[in-house]
């Protein structure tokens, strides 16, 4: 049986099936002089490299993302707990 790749292209996309080590793990993510997406250490497509300042913008905006979300679904919770029904009695006795 012949031996399959097990890293390559596929329509442009990178993947690599070997098995991942601790240092390759570490050092696909630091990449000086390289671009913001780098070729994932392990399965298909890309993943971040934190040695490029635009990666941190990337991370900062999904961090806010996040916590705005957060937020949002608490003071949802406070205001859905306001919105309880309330009962109201109305006397309807009139004195004509």
């Amino acid at each position: 049986m012949a031996d399959k790749p097990t890293s390559g292209e596929i329509f442009g996309v990178p993947y690599n099936f070997e098995r991942p080590s601790f240092g390759r793990m570490l050092s696909s993510h630091w990449k000086p002089g390289e671009g913001m997406l780098v070729e994932k250490p392990f399965g298909i497509g890309y993943t971040l490299n934190l040695a490029n300042w635009r990666s941190w913008i990337v991370v900062a905006v999904a961090g806010a993302l996040l916590w705005q979300q957060q937020q949002s679904e608490s003071k949802g919770a406070d205001e859905a707990a306001a919105d309880e029904p309330v009962e109201v009695i109305v006397d309807d006795e009139s004195d004509d």
